[in-house]
Order: C-alpha cells, then structure tokens, then sequence
C-alpha cells in the first residue's frame, strides 16, 4: 500500500500539488468570473450566496492552500498536499460506503485526456464490488455553446467513464474525447435515465459540469478540481459536493495512478 509519505513526496514530484502549473492569473480571473455568475465557471452549480472575488480566495486559501494574500496576483498557484491528502482519504471512505451499499455510479470528465484512466479504475472496482455503473443516453447528440459558438459533441462511454467527443470522432487512445465544463452531459444523461425508467445514480464522480451538475441536482457527488475550478468547492462549501479533492488537473495521466491506487486500498477496493 502506497504511504502517505511516499503520496505526499508523488503529489509534490508530478507536480499535483504544492506549486502547480495553474497560474494565479488564471485563477484569480476565474474568481472574478464566478462572483460575476458567469455561467463558464459556474460549471452547473446555482450558488445559494452571492461569493465576492475576497470570499472566494479566502475559501480557496482554505480548502486548497492557494496563497490568501490578495496582492499576489502572478506566478504559480499553489496546492497543499496535505489538503489533498485529506480529500482523498474522505473520497475513500465514500467510496467504501458505496461499495459496501452497492450504490448505483455514474462517473464522468470533462478531462478525459488526463483523467479518464483514474475514473477507469474506479468504475472497475466500484462495478466488481457489486456497484452498477451506469451508462445512460450513451451515443445521444448533445448541442454545447463553446467560445467558437454551438457545437455538436456525442455522450460516449469508454471503460464506464462518460465524455464528449466531436460529432464524427470516434474516440480512441489518441484522442479519447473533448475538454468540457458543461453540465449539459450530465443532466441529459439523467433526463435520458428517467424518462427510460433507468435506475438513477446515487453517487456521481467525476470534474467540472460532472460533479457540480449533480450536486445541484441534489445527487451526492465528488471529484478533483483544480485551484481554477472554485465552482467545486463552493458547492462543497454549502454542501452539495461532498468531497473535492484539490489537485492539478492537467498533468500527466500517468501521474493519477498512484492516487487511485491509494484511495482504491484506503477503501478495501483493491483488486
């Protein structure tokens, strides 16, 4: 079983935590957005408060570890490990719970080039533990606003992880499918479940529109984020996200092998 020490000394050598590639440029711009409710950072999530761009730092310096002075305003965010850590071991325990309730899961990214290996194996444990993962409205044509205007993208499952990809793109190890913070996958794939009688999922996992899509649809969910992805963790402060991990969500795929690793054995999942 991989150590926290040794977890802690991975997170800081891959770079998913500690100083990570993220700027603080980036990320302040996004605080801004989101106290502005602008719908390309609020990734689903309805806030019940307004979050002033100060409130959002102040959260994010929190729950992630970012600096809280806000007369930093370039360079390189930051990550603590131990807050990751601390995530994934509550991840962990969910996921047990799941296992052991034989939850129905959905799981989704709208980062499958990076992390569609790390849902992969959890959606294999979770379903040889006894868990259904669900794969609704699978091959459904989904119309989603992007900078270049409206565009349309087909819900797909590889390995039990759902994604987009462009109409005519059959995804494949190359190119597994599009970058997408919308939560229009989500919801048409619970449209696409409940108007079929399906069974409903009662745990999503999974980033961006995935994880803030169903929690404010009332459904528990958790997933990673990174320091510019504050949607995740308001939703997880007013409480419909239960876990959001805090972590570069952009690296290596490689890199997210040892974290599944360790929430996999923290949850007595290991195969």
């Amino acid at each position: 079983m991989l150590s926290v020490d040794a977890l802690r000394a991975h997170l800081l050598a891959a770079r998913l935590a500690g100083t990570i590639a993220t700027t603080r440029e980036k990320s302040l711009r996004r605080y801004r957005l989101f106290a502005a409710r602008d719908p390309r950072t609020l990734l689903g999530l309805e806030p019940e408060r307004d979050w002033t761009v100060p409130q959002l730092l102040t959260l994010m310096a929190k729950e992630c570890g970012v600096s809280a002075d806000p007369a930093t305003v370039s360079g390189q965010d930051t990550i603590d490990p131990d807050q990751t850590i601390a995530a994934l071991d509550a991840f962990a325990e969910r996921l047990a719970l799941a296992a052991l309730r034989r939850t129905p899961v959905l799981l989704g990214t709208g980062h499958p080039d990076r992390l569609l290996g790390f849902y992969a194996d959890l959606a294999y444990a979770l379903s040889a533990a006894g868990c259904s993962v669900l794969t609704p409205a699978k091959g459904r044509c989904i119309d989603i606003t992007t900078r270049f205007g409206v565009r349309p993208y087909n819900l797909c499952y590889v390995r039990g992880v759902a994604l987009i990809h462009a109409a005519g793109v059959r995804p494949g190890s190359g190119a597994p499918g599009a970058h997408s913070h919308s939560p229009l996958p989500l919801r048409i794939a619970l449209a696409a479940a409940t108007a079929t009688g399906s069974p409903l999922p009662g745990l999503v996992i999974g980033d961006h529109g995935w994880v803030c899509g169903a929690g404010q649809l009332g459904i528990e969910a958790m997933g990673p984020a990174d320091t510019d992805d504050p949607a995740v963790f308001v939703g997880q402060a007013e409480g419909r996200v239960s876990v959001a991990v805090p972590l570069d969500d952009a690296v290596r795929s490689e890199h997210y092998r040892p974290l599944t690793r360790y929430v996999l054995n923290r949850a007595c999942l290991s195969q």
